[in-house]
């Protein structure tokens, strides 16, 4: 399903342009700034949900941007892993800087490899920027590939609540919170949480959430 929303376009073009050249840290500077906003690093974070697991599972991070969550992982000893990215920029980026991880174009509404291909298909802050008339699709696409986990860590909020993008009440429908995990388990009921935490921002109320989500027998 090649599906071309505002949404994608945009990210896909200019405006995801823009995001990449702002958020282009180094692997280092990311986790000063986990460290700096939770109190925690990316690294502790992951080990926390899937320290314990074997080194050699199939992953693929669905909005892979320039690679820094996969480089974590790579870093920690996983050694089986992918990314697929919406932006063509951002890909050729993270070519660049990363070695021995694959990552392609595409899209979390058509992800381009068999059912369950992955032990584990994981987000990290892109559900947030899929609307929740198409969110639905997106989380199909995520389920159909993974063979056992699904794993994410996304803004939070009770109730799905469109906020504003980099506080400009001009970009709208772009960035939205909601409860993630428990979504994802009304839309697939045979889905178990493993483990759920959420992450309270040190300098403001906001509040993230990552979770582990197991597909039942």
């Amino acid at each position: 399903m090649n599906r071309t929303t505002k949404q994608t376009q945009a990210w896909a073009g200019q405006f995801g342009k823009e995001y990449t050249d702002r958020n282009a840290l180094t692997l280092e500077e990311m986790e000063l700034l986990y460290k700096k906003q939770y109190g925690i690093t990316r690294t502790e974070m992951n080990s926390k949900f899937v320290g314990d697991f074997e080194r050699d599972i199939r992953i693929l991070e669905v909005g892979s941007n320039i690679g820094n969550q996969l480089l974590c992982l790579q870093n920690a000893g996983f050694n089986n892993l992918y990314g697929i990215e919406l932006q063509s920029y951002a890909v050729e980026l993270s070519k660049s800087r990363t070695k021995g991880i694959n990552i392609i174009e595409g899209s979390a509404f058509d992800i381009p490899f068999k059912d369950g291909w992955f032990d584990l298909i994981f987000t990290s802050g892109v559900l947030i920027h899929i609307p929740p008339w198409e969110l639905d699709t997106a989380l199909a696409e995520i389920y159909r590939c993974s063979s056992k986990f699904i794993w994410g860590l996304e803004y939070y909020a009770s109730e799905h609540t469109q906020i504003p993008y980099r506080e400009s009440k001009e970009t709208t429908e772009m960035l939205w919170k909601a409860d993630f995990p428990t979504i994802l388990c009304h839309q697939f009921p045979g889905l178990e949480a493993v483990k759920i935490r959420h992450f309270k921002y040190h300098d403001n109320d906001n509040v993230d959430v990552m979770y582990l989500l197991e597909k039942g027998e």
